[in-house]
């Protein structure tokens, strides 16, 4: 099929987009990678009016310390983060869980920004973020804010940014003390997970967790932080019997959604064996030095 008919405009400054977007709301679509935009259009699934190109405007694809932290534009390529020493040494759940994004064509023109702001349920990138604590900068008319990850994602395709509103850069705060994990499930190596899981964690002296961050991702309508599941695990070393009763406790969090591919208890299993697998996988050591 080819994609319907629409006009296409190239701002180079945030202000140009501010007013296409507010001149054509929801009759526009911002372009950045196209890895998701593309295809629906292609199938007709997607009509915008209007394609807004924000891949001239220059310093949104900058990957920068940020105190302790790091700040990584919207426009950043899958493939620049994955490369990045500064993303691996401060952030490395990402840097595993990069190549699990699509194939390395998809890779190459993909943007962090771009997968921030589609939501889709079963993407690495956003579940990733809510492990991280990521902070979503945006960018409108009146001004910028920046959304907490956790309260950014709203639902399938549907998160808190406003009609008139980019996705400029993810913030991640200092992530000293944490240990990282990450696995998901999928039919072939590059297709979208059916159940995955991303997890950060602190223990202390003792190796007693003091802090789990556990995001289960591709199994219902959005990433989510399976905040009564890692609470079982607080004050408690990661033995065999912490984590089989972490990974029971996901029920209490996710609601997965059935598809074609598997019913909803299956989809839970899958999540509940990748916890396992993780958290029995989690570094015996912190990956990031405080």
């Amino acid at each position: 099929m080819k994609a319907p008919a629409f006009d296409y405009a190239r701002p180079e400054t945030l202000e140009e987009v501010h007013a296409l977007l507010a001149e054509h709301g929801d009759d526009a679509r911002i372009l950045a990678g196209g890895q998701s935009l593309m295809p629906t259009l292609a199938l007709r699934l997607s009509g915008p009016a209007l394609l807004v190109d924000v891949n001239r405007i220059p310093g949104l694809g900058a990957i920068e310390a940020r105190g302790d932290g790091l700040q990584i534009g919207a426009l950043a390529r899958h493939a620049a983060v994955l490369a990045s020493p500064l993303v691996a040494a401060r952030a490395p759940v990402l840097t595993r869980a990069l190549p699990h994004v699509g194939h390395v064509a998809i890779r190459s023109r993909g943007t962090f920004g771009g997968s921030i702001a589609l939501a889709d349920p079963a993407a690495e990138i956003p579940a990733c973020a809510l492990a991280l604590e990521a902070e979503v900068v945006l960018e409108g008319a009146d001004g910028s804010r920046v959304v907490p990850a956790a309260d950014f994602f709203l639902g399938l395709y549907e998160t808190a940014r406003e009609p008139d509103e980019v996705v400029t850069a993810v913030r991640l705060p200092s992530q000293a003390g944490r240990r990282f994990g990450f696995a998901e499930l999928a039919r072939r190596h590059g297709d979208f997970a059916l159940a995955g899981i991303a997890a950060s964690a602190r223990l202390d002296h003792d190796d007693r967790v003091t802090e789990l961050r556990l995001v289960c991702f591709g199994c219902a309508d959005r990433a989510v932080l399976a905040d009564s599941a890692a609470a079982r695990a607080l004050g408690r070393r990661l033995d065999a019997a912490t984590i089989a009763e972490v990974a029971a406790g996901l029920g209490a969090d996710v609601e997965p959604i059935p598809s074609p591919e598997a019913d909803a208890e299956t989809r839970l299993h899958w999540a509940r064996v990748l916890t396992a697998r993780v958290l029995g996988a989690l570094p015996t050591t912190p990956e990031v030095d405080a």
